[in-house]
């Protein structure tokens, strides 16, 4: 039996040690963050997306063993457990097939089965399976017996029968043969449920559909899954690519079971009464266990699937590139409602906020565009943000007119994602930060700061109401909620979070810490001004040596007593790095940063004992770029002028717009029309894309082509091959 770490070290192709480094290191209270940047000697570098997974596989395989002790219990409890039951219990290797093996021995409930074998019917039904030869009526007339309720032959031989149905049901062996032949051959079915075609329409690609299981792609089965729950579309499954009999008479499973337990049809007594016991166990017991083994299955994919593209888009949308410390003039769009606004400074301090009244019913077109270019003015705003829901183009509109008739201004406008504005204004922590805002005001707040720094804003908001997710409300909740938040966690920290400036929320998420420790971070620095140094920050609340062992490395003090504490060299590396300081003979104020000194340095001349290669070469590479953010630089999509909506579309356009959105076949992208055009992955370059985010990432600015527009629908079909040849 193999143990967890190898396991979980062949699965990801790295060695043993490096596995059982990290788990001692996780069970001892390590982040992923942390061990992934600062133990590598210990771990032989293991990435955080090799931790994660590292992570994720220890606990499901931890839980495996948990199973396998209690199945063990109780095969045991009820003095059944063999020596080679208990050998093939501990190599199984999945939870389906532990589960296989412990069938026959699960506590159930009264059957027809387990009344037969009371009665004492299971050496008839073990001697008709292995002498077919044997007339049944006659095989069965000693078992007659009215005081147990066999009153005749055929109630001993109905009996024995169901006995046999149970006994093939349950034969792990056969099992894990027919689920195998079942995935490999097995097709996934949907129709229209007659009368639900206008209901449906939105599941009209699967109307008449079927495909193999084994090549059903993540957002089919969840189409197909949610049309089923909705009641308008009928899934089946076809198990073996069809339920025709063979020849023999028999299906192709009922072949296989029958081959399994050596039942033939050669003229003995007994093999039409077994040939009958197989059909009904196929189809009363067989075939509804696999059915909803396959079911699980491919729901598990789908869900683990889903979860990789929604936390593979958070990952890109917290990393989008942040337009840095400027103020910003935020932009909440709405018609009735009116346009909240609301101005921030470069630190995200609200300067103030109000409602304009552009569109109709009012339609104070110019007395809005004085507001907001006496905004501009007064604040020097150079950025306007400007949410992406109803209304979003006529107030971007509205903006354009505000750039043409205030050039002086230099206003640049940006529309971003206002998905989770919302759930942010109604959280208690908005209401902690912004009490004296009204509810609607906080969305331009935050549309207006998550321009500033998409990754300090979001971490505000629950992930899954972002909404960059592939069918996200249909897969299980605990297990996106575990992913999210280590995504959120890995962004970061690998940006880092200045200690003096950053949000309660921003530093919940940073390796080590918690609410209660976040909070009384920002409590002390409201009571006693900002820290100076890493090593204050020991003198916070309940913050212990292993918060700051965990957490110190990503906490950035900027301007403070050494310029090591604005970067990501941990303080237990401050001895390696006066070591460097001392061998070149250059203050380590000129050094950071002085790539023709450290260019020269050789890592091999730092290691010893206690700091290994992998350490000295980290360290050096933040000097020479100490705080580096790993978020891209700045950009924004412009628009084009004229196309506000749908009816403004033509194939043939090119436009440039902003990708909201990444699945497994292509990518959302909003092009400012009010309903996001689908770059289908075959359109997406002049070669086979398997994956869309090798192409693209949520927030990149891309340039498309309008290949068709379905108003009735609401969809537009866009292609990132500009020219118009054929893909080779």
């Amino acid at each position: 039996m193999k143990t967890i770490g190898r396991r979980i070290a062949e699965e990801l192709s790295v060695r043993e040690t490096q596995v059982t480094a990290a788990i001692t290191l996780l069970d001892a209270g390590a982040t992923v963050p942390f061990i992934a940047r600062y133990r590598k000697e210990a771990t032989g570098g293991l990435s955080d997306l090799h931790l994660r997974q590292l992570h994720e596989r220890l606990a499901a395989l931890r839980e495996l063993e948990e199973r396998r002790a209690v199945v063990l219990k109780s095969i045991q409890e009820q003095e059944k457990l063999t020596p080679a039951l208990e050998q093939a219990i501990q190599e199984a290797e999945t939870r389906t097939r532990l589960e296989d093996l412990y069938l026959p021995y699960r506590p159930k409930r009264t059957s027809k089965a387990t009344l037969a074998r009371e009665a004492g019917l299971e050496p008839l039904a073990m001697r008709l399976l292995q002498q077919p030869e044997h007339a049944p009526e006659l095989s069965a007339a000693p078992f007659v017996d009215a005081r147990k309720g066999i009153d005749d032959t055929a109630a001993a031989l109905e009996g024995a029968r169901h006995i046999l149905i149970d006994y093939m049901g349950e034969d792990a062996n056969l099992l894990g043969l027919l689920r195998e032949m079942a995935w490999q051959q097995g097709k996934l079915e949907a129709k229209i449920i007659p009368g639900k075609e206008r209901e449906g329409a939105k599941f009209s690609d699967y109307f008449g559909f079927s495909q193999p299981v084994a090549k059903l792609p993540s957002h089919r089965i969840l189409a197909i899954f949610r049309g089923h729950k909705e009641g308008v579309l009928r899934r089946s499954l076809a198990l073996d690519g069809g339920e025709e009999p063979t020849a023999s008479g028999l299906t192709s499973n009922e072949n296989r079971i029958a081959s399994h337990f050596g039942i033939r049809r050669q003229e003995r007594a007994g093999d039409l009464w077994l040939l009958e016991a197989v059909r009904q166990a196929w189809r009363k017991k067989i075939r509804p266990h696999l059915e909803t083994d396959l079911i699980n299955r491919l729901t598990e994919l789908a869900h683990q699937e889903a979860i990789r593209v929604f936390a593979s888009n958070l990952r890109d949308l917290l990393l989008a590139a942040p337009a840095g410390g400027v103020p910003v003039l935020g932009l909440d769009p709405g018609l009735r409602t009116g346009v909240k606004w609301a101005v921030v400074e470069g630190t995200g301090k609200v300067m103030g906020t109000g409602v304009i009244h552009p569109h109709p019913p009012r339609n104070h077109w110019q007395e809005s565009l004085e507001q907001l270019a006496t905004l501009a003015r007064s604040f020097q705003v150079r950025l306007v943000s400007i949410g992406n829901g109803t209304a979003s183009r006529e107030t971007a509109r509205l903006v354009g007119e505000l750039q043409q008739q205030y050039p002086q201004l230099e206003l640049v406008s940006v529309v971003v994602s206002e998905a989770g504005a919302s759930v942010y204004s109604a959280s208690a922590y908005a209401s902690e930060e912004l009490p004296d805002l009204d509810v609607s005001l906080r969305g331009a707040v935050s549309i207006a700061r998550r321009l500033q720094d998409p990754l300090a804003e979001l971490v505000k908001i629950d992930p899954q109401s972002i909404g960059v997710g592939q069918y996200q409300h249909d897969v299980d909740a605990k297990r996106l909620a575990v992913t999210l938040d280590g995504v959120v966690e890995d962004a970061v920290n690998a940006v880092g979070v200045d200690v003096n400036t950053a949000s309660a929320p921003l530093l919940e998420r940073v390796s080590g810490l918690n609410r209660t420790l976040a909070r009384n971070i920002v409590a002390y620095r409201e009571a006693n001004g900002p820290f100076h140094n890493r090593k204050q920050i020991n003198r916070v609340a309940r913050f212990g040596p292993r918060a700051f062992e965990q957490a110190a490395g990503f906490l950035r003090i900027r301007n403070g007593d050494t310029p090591l504490d604005a970067s990501a060299v941990h303080p237990e590396s401050y001895p390696l790095v006066e070591r460097i300081v001392s061998s070149t003979g250059v203050a380590i104020g000129q050094l950071i940063g002085n790539r023709s000194v450290l260019g020269c340095l050789q890592p091999g001349a730092f290691v010893d004992q206690q700091f290994g290669e992998p350490t000295v070469r980290d360290v050096l590479a933040e000097l020479e770029k100490p705080g580096r953010d790993p978020r891209p630089e700045f950009r924004t999509a412009a628009f084009r002028a004229g196309v506000e909506s749908m009816a403004d579309l033509e194939p043939g356009m090119i436009l440039e717009g902003t990708v909201t959105n990444v699945t497994n076949f292509g990518a959302f992208v909003d092009v400012g029309v009010h309903q996001d055009g689908l770059v289908h992955v075959s359109a997406m370059a002049r070669r086979f894309v398997k994956n869309p985010h090798e192409i693209v990432k949520t927030g990149a600015v891309v340039r498309v082509r309008v290949m068709e527009v379905d108003n009735e629908r609401r969809r537009i079909a866009l292609s990132m091959i500009l020219e118009e040849q054929p893909v080779r």
